[in-house]
């Protein structure tokens, strides 16, 4: 890749980190891929509604939830044809080149962002070289627009070299709420891909360093649960209450107390709750938002299930009538050993690479996993690489950022992994 190259991917990525968009929420971002996709040219675009069914997502949110970032990105100049398309908040898109007889291969970027305000500190290279986020309390702090970049710059170095197949890149929305991964397995893009690939950049592997593949994500779920209680004044009357933040309490208190399971890693957390209305009033309301994950599909079941019950004791206790929702959740699913192998193969000859680390263990979770599971079931290859950056601070951070020699690293393993990957890989037979 030229070194003019290699400025026009910082110039794509710092424009992406300018602009975030929360998950669902991805107007702006969806018409500025549209836009360099159509100035690449592809044979096959399908954005919004078009990418994928409305009805498969999760962690759909209500339509005053987006209302604001549609009309803002109306403002900053996104094509109404596309903001049709997008109608409801399905956002997102899926571009295909198709170079004739030869392997069905995918590529699968995240586009969100996340609701953290970033830094404004002139040590913040975002900051000191303007091109921080402009929308408050909104910002890329895990590297979704670094993988926007690479969805494109693959796409452009395939089509300009003699690959031989079938290439689909899928630009996933709602990634951090882990709503956008189901309803795009679920599509028609992803029927016939032998091979998958899926990147992420950093993760406290440094620059030059490859993973090329991961093991252990771990299986989770969203929940949201609200206890409804009966109000009644705290002084003169508490006993015609039932207290709902009583329910949560103890809600609280047992799921932290769940059983972690003897056949691998299982956790829960409680991360955000809200309950009552004032001092003197027994309080007839609490929310919570939670999560459960596990080392396996099966692990994160058992922890759902159990959290199920200890919220259900929680409101039985204190009379109160409990509302549990799941909504969203993602599989485990691990990279195969062939694909990791080819990944590891054509990576050690990319000039900027000095380490190759062929399995590391991913620790977190990932909604592309239901996309590589669904390849899987299918027959076919798939694995989730790691792209190493230097970076100043941990992911969902205000002063995430990388270092932006990973942009030009990134582009090239995978697109090198895509042009050459008959040579050491085979899918399984359907």
């Amino acid at each position: 890749m030229t070194e003019s190259g290699s400025d026009r991917l910082v110039e794509l990525r710092r424009g992406f980190h300018r602009h975030p968009e929360p998950g669902w929420r991805e107007f702006y971002t969806t018409h500025r891929l549209v836009e360099e996709i159509e100035r690449i040219g592809v044979d096959e675009l399908a954005v919004g509604r078009e990418a994928y069914d409305p009805g498969d997502r999760m962690a759909v949110l209500d339509d005053d939830a987006s209302e604001p970032w549609l009309t803002r990105a109306r403002e900053r100049g996104a094509r109404e044809d596309l903001l049709e398309s997008m109608a409801g908040g399905s956002t997102g898109c899926v571009a295909v080149l198709d170079r004739g007889a030869g392997p069905s291969i995918g590529l699968r970027v995240d586009i969100d962002g996340l609701f953290i305000e970033e830094s404004d500190a002139s040590t913040h290279q975002p900051a000191r070289e303007g091109f921080r986020s402009e929308v408050e309390g909104t910002m890329h702090a895990c590297g979704h627009d670094v993988h926007m970049t690479w969805g494109l710059a693959v796409l452009e170095r395939v089509k300009a070299s003699d690959f031989s197949g079938r290439l689909t890149v899928f630009f996933q929305p709602a990634e951090e709420i882990s709503g956008g991964g189901f309803p795009m397995a679920k599509s028609r893009f992803i029927e016939d891909i032998e091979y998958l690939f899926a990147a992420h950049v950093g993760l406290d592997h440094p620059t030059g360093r490859v993973v090329a593949g991961i093991e252990r994500a771990l299986a989770m779920c969203h929940v949201d649960a609200t206890f409804e209680g009966i109000s009644a004044h705290a002084g003169k009357a508490p006993h015609e209450g039932e207290n709902a933040m009583q329910a949560l309490g103890t809600a609280i208190s047992n799921a932290y107390g769940i059983p972690r399971h003897g056949e691998g890693m299982t956790r829960v957390n409680l991360g955000y709750c809200e309950a009552g209305s004032a001092s003197n009033v027994i309080a007839d309301h609490a929310h919570v938002e939670a999560e459960a994950r596990g080392e396996t599909t099966e692990l994160m079941e058992y922890m759902k299930r159990r959290l199920r019950r200890a919220f259900d004791g929680a409101a039985h206790a204190h009379g109160c009538d409990l509302s549990f929702e799941v909504i969203s959740e993602s599989p485990r699913a691990d990279s195969d050993p062939a694909l990791i192998d080819h990944v590891a193969t054509v990576a050690a000859d990319v000039d900027a690479v000095d380490d190759v680390v062929p399995v590391a263990d991913f620790g977190a979770s990932e909604d592309a996993t239901f996309l590589m599971e669904r390849v899987q079931d299918d027959g076919g290859l798939a694995t989730y690489l790691i792209i190493g950056t230097d970076h100043p601070s941990a992911h969902h951070t205000s002063t995430f950022d990388i270092d932006e020699r990973s942009l030009r690293i990134g582009a090239e393993v995978l697109a090198e992994a895509v042009c050459r990957v008959g040579e050491h890989s085979e899918p399984t037979a359907s």
